[in-house]
C-alpha cells in the first residue's frame, strides 16, 4: 500500500478540528503524550512498516522545510 499524502476524509476541516480540540485543555507535556500515542495507535492501523518509514521521512522532510523557510523569513 503506497501512502496517501492527499486527503481521505469527506470533511478534513472535521479532522483537524477533532484533533486540535483533542488537545484542548492539556498541557505541553500532555500534548505531547497525546501525540505520541496517536501516532503510535494510528501506525499500527497502518500495519505496514514500508509505509510508516516514508511516512516518517515524509514528516522530517517536512519539518526541515519549515525550519529552512522560517530562517529565511527571520533574515
Amino acid at each position: 500500500m503506497p501512502l496517501s499524502t492527499s486527503s481521505n476524509f469527506a470533511r478534513p476541516d472535521d479532522a483537524f478540528r477533532a484533533v486540535v480540540e483533542a488537545h484542548r485543555g492539556l498541557s505541553e507535556a500532555e500534548s505531547a503524550d497525546l501525540d505520541a500515542a496517536l501516532v503510535l495507535v494510528l501506525a499500527n492501523h497502518i500495519g505496514d512498516i514500508e509505509v510508516l518509514r516514508e511516512a516518517i521521512a515524509l514528516a522530517k522532510r517536512r519539518m526541515l522545510d519549515a525550519d529552512q523557510q522560517q530562517q529565511q523569513q527571520q533574515q
